[in-house]
């Protein structure tokens, strides 16, 4: 069974990322997938996302994205309803 995505779970994934934003990349996944079951869960840098595209949220710490699959690919989307995880894309500490 995968996990509906509303906006209240992507604000409680932005706290989790801000409390936890000094982690490595796939630590931070870890705890992520650990903290949030049944949701696909990436990290990547936000110079890793084309700027094309519309955060579904976001703070200082990082902008996540919708994740769809569908025909055996995984691809951003804006679509709430057919998101089956999510990318968090880490803002760079230096802006």
């Amino acid at each position: 069974m995968s996990t509906v995505i509303t906006p209240a779970y992507l604000d409680q994934v932005l706290t989790q990322v801000a409390a936890q934003s000094s982690l490595a990349h796939e630590a931070l996944a870890q705890r992520l997938r650990d903290h949030f079951p049944g949701c696909h869960i990436s990290i990547c840098s936000e110079d890793d996302v084309s700027p094309r595209l519309t955060p579904a949220a976001e703070n200082k710490v990082c902008e996540i994205y919708y994740v769809a699959s569908g025909e055996h690919c995984l691809s951003l989307t804006n679509d709430e309803a057919a998101a089956t995880g999510i990318v968090v894309a880490l803002r760079d500490d230096e802006d």
